[in-house]
């Protein structure tokens, strides 16, 4: 059952059209993730949602009551910024307290909910230590302890780990999890990071130019993209140019010198699209992409290669598990499983 609705939500700025005609169910508990890059309306989105921008068309329902008329403040929401916007002069619980103070919440209670928010982050021994003696990975903690501890119907996250170090940031992603899984809080994150989409969401939300390019499980939108944006946007793809040939009996789907059965629904000019790790080499007697090594690259736990082929230039992706890999200059065939493929009709191709 649906617990926020977004329905032919639109937003205009002048001529620009910066959210165009969104619909979108959440469940309560979910952690959904609009992703994409800047520009693409995903803040606009999340600042609808907390009642900062107004609707140009649609509506917004949460728990079914209809968002229009409820001022930010009443919605409910608990809101952690990219600047985590904690306040300089207060400590980290009094920061956390503050919503609290705002509800008029007993001092007892306040208290008792203050240090179980930060306990819950790791912080309970920072309680009186002020922001600027925090380490960037605390205060963002801060933030987050201070927008659940006011037990909010909706989390929003706003990039709220982007101003960290990768492995910081890495560490986050697993106790923001975590968190989120113990509270069962329904969470909307904004990022365009689609490593911490992918690994933080129940459902991403890709969006292009004010529109959505597809939603479903980080799986569904990685393993089987809806578009080329999308194909390109979650990771590296390679894409080849291909064509379906329904003369021959069977059809057949023709990549340079590769064969495979031709997919149903469709015909004439195609992209055959391959993610890099899921190609292997194989050597002239495979059935395969006739390619060069034109570089390739150590990368620790795996190697990265570069490949001239017949259909244009690839990537392939090989896990550094032992085997010797091929030098620069071999020639290979690409192989991989039909079923790692995701092949679709050319765009601007008739």
């Amino acid at each position: 059952m649906s617990f926020l609705e977004l329905h032919r939500v639109s937003k205009r700025f002048g001529d620009h059209l910066a959210v165009n005609d969104l619909s979108l169910s959440v469940a309560k508990g979910e952690f959904i993730s609009f992703l994409g890059p800047s520009g693409c309306g995903k803040t606009t989105t999340l600042q609808m949602i907390a009642g900062f921008v107004d609707l140009s068309e649609g509506t917004i329902r949460l728990d079914g009551r209809d968002l229009a008329s409820v001022k930010p403040a009443k919605r409910g929401l608990g809101i952690v910024f990219q600047s985590y916007a904690l306040f300089p002069h207060m400590t980290a619980a009094e920061n956390v307290a503050f919503g609290l103070e705002m509800r008029g919440v007993p001092r007892a209670e306040r208290e008792a909910r203050v240090r179980d928010a930060l306990a819950m982050v790791g912080l309970e021994a920072y309680a009186e230590r002020h922001p600027r003696r925090m380490s960037g990975g605390q205060q963002q903690r801060v933030a987050l302890a201070r927008a659940l501890v006011i037990r909010p119907n909706v989390l929003l996250l706003d990039e709220p780990l982007s101003n960290l170090d990768a492995k910081l940031r890495e560490e986050m992603q697993i106790e923001l999890r975590q968190i989120q899984r113990n509270l069962g809080t329904t969470t909307v994150l904004v990022t365009h990071d689609q490593t911490e989409a992918m690994a933080l969401s129940d459902r991403v939300i890709v969006m292009n130019n004010g529109r959505v390019e597809q939603i479903g499980t980080p799986e569904e939108a990685y393993e089987r993209p809806a578009s080329a944006f999308v194909s390109q946007f979650l990771g590296k793809t390679n894409e080849f140019g291909g064509e379906i040939d329904r003369v021959s009996a069977p059809p057949r789907l023709v990549a340079g010198s590769c064969v495979w059965p031709a997919p149903a629904g469709l015909s004439g000019q195609v992209t055959i699209a391959v993610r890099p790790e899921k190609i292997a080499f194989g050597d002239e007697a495979d059935r395969g992409v006739k390619a060069r090594i034109a570089a390739r690259i150590f990368q620790g736990n795996h190697w990265l290669f570069q490949c001239e082929t017949e259909c244009g230039p690839a990537i392939v992706i090989r896990q550094n598990s032992g085997p010797a890999q091929p030098a620069e200059g071999a020639n290979v065939r690409l192989i991989w499983r039909a079923e790692d493929m995701g092949v679709r009709p050319r765009e601007g191709a008739q």
